[in-house]
């Protein structure tokens, strides 16, 4: 063991390396309960999801501990989940297994990207502030998708500014079920009144939250999940029935229809076949790919320089060297093939978790301690009865205050120059309300490109940057016309 994880050249030991890796446990942990919660809204069984998701971050962590011999957990990331639902399903008119067949593809995409060292010319084309505003925007997106799960935010709407009722002109009355509504602009948020058990649920949980995390108590984010699911039930507000049909059993038939659906007929199968979807698919897997690329890059840089993981020899191997000798490197290859491992077993993008800095903090500087973390994520699977008690009250506060710390690469952008601040202002902000990171990604690309050609600045465009945005143009000029 010694000798496999380097412990004694890289400054730490066994004991160390356990106790980081269950304290990585620990602040991941909640992930698996709220991937359910996000995904299910999509259709896919919530049984399912959580199974999928623990295998995903089992082998994802496995592999990233004994390939690349660094202490990066990995499993879905909650800006993707959200995606995955909120965007490409519920926005594109995708189903969930077409939505599985996109995930496999951008991991297949980012797969072939990173073993030709292709990630390079990405890297270097897209703009540093433009990479944080990306990050920066994800979180207001998961922000402002927890407000509204929570509750905190309704919508006024006057009849006057709905434009469609069921996906048809609206007359000005309604009749029968209404299923979808259409409004213009002038709908009006406004915030709760409170007076509902599952907002004053959410609210309490988020106080919690806030409290555990600003005294920085390990584990705050599964504690506020469980004392928030417990305080829910004399609230009436958490559903304590569990059947026969949430067994640990049925959790496995469950995944059995889920997995591999990705690459059916009702997936990889379908997603080509409408020329509009196929467009909408093209761009989405391209989104996709360059989020889950910065994210990657963004968290092994981060973590990986400030403690050392990463020599300087190792980050300039990463930059210069044409194979894979560098640590960061191979976790790279890690995070695209168990990506790619994701869309098949049925469950959204993965990434390398920000949460990982807390096993760093507690010592990890080898593979060995991502060895203890999967063990952990492992022992979950005794949880899945439990999987449908957790009120979605209990993860809106996560959801809030995970995109809270996201928003934090906002510090990375040069808001005083107008320059820079015109398309990460539109990068961030259309991610957010027009709930969609690719046209955010698209907004931020394209307003980047017009302040250059303005200022005439044109040697400041990459070719990636040129050819990323014509995609991202075409989609709209086909939206237009349908």
């Amino acid at each position: 063991m010694q000798k496999f994880f380097h412990l004694k050249e890289n400054g730490t030991s066994v004991r160390r390396e356990i106790v980081a890796g269950i304290t990585t446990f620990v602040s991941m942990a909640y992930i698996f309960f709220l991937n359910p919660q996000i995904l299910g809204q999509a259709g896919i069984p919530q049984q399912a999801v959580f199974l999928a998701a623990i295998l995903v971050a089992v082998f994802g962590t496995l592999f990233m501990g004994l390939f690349a011999n660094v202490p990066f957990a990995l499993a879905p990331g909650i800006g993707m989940q959200a995606y995955f639902t909120y965007t490409i399903v519920f926005g594109f008119g995708f189903n969930w297994q077409q939505a599985l067949a996109i995930v496999f593809l951008v991991g297949v995409v980012d797969i072939i990207i990173t073993l030709t060292h292709g990630r390079r010319a990405i890297v270097k084309g897209i703009p540093s502030e433009l990479k944080a505003a990306i990050g920066g925007g994800i979180g207001m997106f998961v922000t402002y998708i927890g407000l509204k799960n929570a509750g905190f935010i309704n919508f006024i709407v006057d009849p006057g500014n709905i434009l469609t009722l069921n996906d048809k002109p609206f007359t000005g009355k309604a009749t029968g079920t209404i299923n979808s509504i259409l409004a213009s602009g002038g709908v009006t948020p406004e915030l709760s009144k409170f007076n509902s058990a599952s907002v004053l649920l959410a609210l309490i949980g988020f106080i919690l939250l806030v409290i555990l995390v600003m005294r920085k108590v390990p584990g705050a984010f599964l504690i506020t999940l469980i004392a928030t699911t417990v305080i829910g039930i004399p609230m009436g507000v958490t559903n304590t029935h569990i059947s026969a049909g949430t067994s640990i059993g049925s959790a496995f038939g469950s995944l059995g229809h889920v997995f591999g659906q990705a690459l059916g007929a009702n997936g990889l199968g379908s997603l080509f076949t409408d020329w509009h979807h196929a467009s909408l698919a093209i761009i989405t897997i391209f989104a996709m790919g360059l989020t889950g690329l910065f994210d990657a890059i963004g968290t092994l840089i981060g973590i990986g320089d400030q403690t050392g993981i990463f020599s300087k020899a190792d980050t300039k191997a990463f930059e210069e060297d044409k194979g894979f000798n560098s640590k960061m490197d191979r976790a790279l290859v890690v995070d695209t093939f168990t990506t790619a491992f994701a869309g098949i077993a049925g469950t959204s993008n993965t990434t390398t978790f920000i949460e990982s800095a807390a096993g760093v903090a507690a010592g990890a500087r080898t593979g060995l301690a991502n060895i203890v973390t999967a063990v952990g994520f492992a022992l979950m699977i005794i949880f899945a009865p439990f999987v449908g008690v957790i009120p979605t009250a209990a993860t809106s506060p996560l959801l809030i205050l995970v995109g809270i710390m996201m928003m934090g690469e906002f510090t990375k952008i040069s808001w005083e120059n107008l320059e820079v601040a015109l398309p990460a202002f539109f990068t961030s902000v259309f991610m957010a309300f027009s709930y969609s990171i690719s046209y955010g990604i698209a907004a931020g690309f394209l307003f980047f490109i017009i302040v250059k050609l303005t200022l005439g600045k044109f040697k400041e465009i990459s070719p990636v940057l040129i050819i990323v945005s014509l995609f991202f143009l075409i989609n709209f000029v086909v939206l237009a016309f349908i």
